[in-house]
């Protein structure tokens, strides 16, 4: 075989010839030159001077891979391309960033139809819509007023009886798998992230199906939006984070004496899982202090605030998960593997970029809400050019 060598092609600019066009160009078009074979391949309109499809596998690649280091890498191995880090930053920013305000556009479409009273509920599907929120922190570039630079990301995930499979395992336990789910992820206030979990809500068929469950870890913020977006919800605490506040109030009851709180810890948990909450909540108002040592989980407090949604017995009985398993793992796939490593640091825009282009990736759905749309968006930007 005979190597012919390296072919190398270049671009011919148009320059403006003084500082003045100079200044002009830059202000009417942001360029400081034209290019007229990007404006013959249709890319004079776009950012970065890469075409639509190629910034979607960029982006695509740096939502996957651990950082941009190594999504650069994995870039040049499957498409063959050279792209730097900054760019692949940019682009994945430009693009998350875009398919972020379309869901915000259908965040505020949701709560508007349901403010106005133009949502249906003819809860005619049988089964159930299990809707599962979490909050973590995230580190980021700018401190709040306190002097902290966390800041709090809320990941909601919903999903159907119709999407779990179950099996029974070699040792005749019954396991399950969820085929399909949808994350919704959004780095702020509550009162934001409402309108999204709605909306996501919506799409996986609430108001379809006859019933529905939320579950979560008892967070005010969790009961409160209940209440005002979801009041026909039946919300269940999660059953393993009770038994962690469990033990802590028993590590500190009994001065960390295994022999004495492990034996008492798994009796409550047991009459708690039972629906025997009532004689737990006896045995609690007897103690002195509710919040022995310094403790922090005052739990009558706890379990008092949440009497409502630890009816574990009767929801195991109608066949309902009691655990948010489900939302933990996805919090580690989508916010601690790709924005939580050492060393990172965020910018609220940059986080919410990256984490929506994740929860794209995660639930299956990255061509129905970003390429169409993203698509779409610079075909009719190209058009009015």
């Amino acid at each position: 075989m005979t190597t012919l060598g390296k072919i190398s092609y270049s671009r011919y600019s148009l320059i403006p010839k003084n500082a003045e066009s100079k200044a002009l160009l830059y202000q009417s078009a942001g360029v400081k030159s034209v290019v007229p074979m990007d404006s013959y391949l249709g890319l004079s309109g776009l950012p970065f001077k890469i075409t639509p499809a190629a910034m979607l596998k960029i982006a695509f690649w740096a939502q996957n891979q651990s950082s941009y280091r190594r999504a650069e890498d994995a870039i040049s191995e499957a498409l063959r391309i050279t792209v730097d880090n900054d760019t692949i930053r940019n682009v994945t920013n430009f693009v998350g960033g875009a398919v972020f305000r379309n869901d915000c556009a259908k965040a505020d479409e949701a709560l508007q139809a349901l403010e106005c009273g133009k949502l249906e509920y003819p809860r005619s599907t049988d089964g159930v819509i299990y809707i599962q929120t979490d909050g973590a922190a995230l580190n980021t570039r700018l401190k709040d007023e306190a002097g902290s630079t966390w800041r709090e990301n809320k990941l909601g995930e919903v999903f159907t009886s119709k999407d779990v499979r179950y099996w029974t395992d070699h040792k005749g336990k019954r396991q399950h798998q969820i085929l399909r789910k949808e994350y919704i992820s959004y780095v702020g206030a509550a009162a934001e992230f409402k309108k999204h979990l709605l909306a996501c809500s919506l799409r996986n068929g609430y108001g379809q199906f006859k019933e529905t469950v939320i579950l979560g870890d008892g967070a005010t913020w969790i009961r409160s939006m209940v209440e005002e977006i979801f009041p026909d919800a039946q919300q269940i605490l999660d059953y393993y984070h009770l038994c962690e506040n469990v033990y802590t109030f028993a590590k500190a009851l009994f001065n960390m004496d295994e022999s004495k709180y492990v034996p008492w810890a798994k009796d409550v948990c047991a009459r708690l899982k039972a629906s025997q909450y009532k004689s737990v909540l006896q045995e609690l108002e007897l103690l002195a202090d509710n919040k022995p040592n310094g403790c922090t989980v005052n739990l009558f407090g706890y379990i008092t605030n949440n009497m409502k949604n630890i009816d574990y017995a009767n929801y195991l009985k109608k066949g309902y998960f009691i655990g948010s398993g489900a939302i933990e793992s996805g919090n580690k796939v989508i916010l601690h593997d790709r924005l939580k490593r050492a060393g990172m640091r965020w910018n609220t825009a940059t986080a919410q970029a990256m984490l929506t282009l994740k929860t794209k990736a995660e639930s299956n759905i990255w061509f129905r809400d970003v390429e169409q749309p993203f698509l779409a968006q610079c075909l009719l930007k190209s058009m009015a050019l």
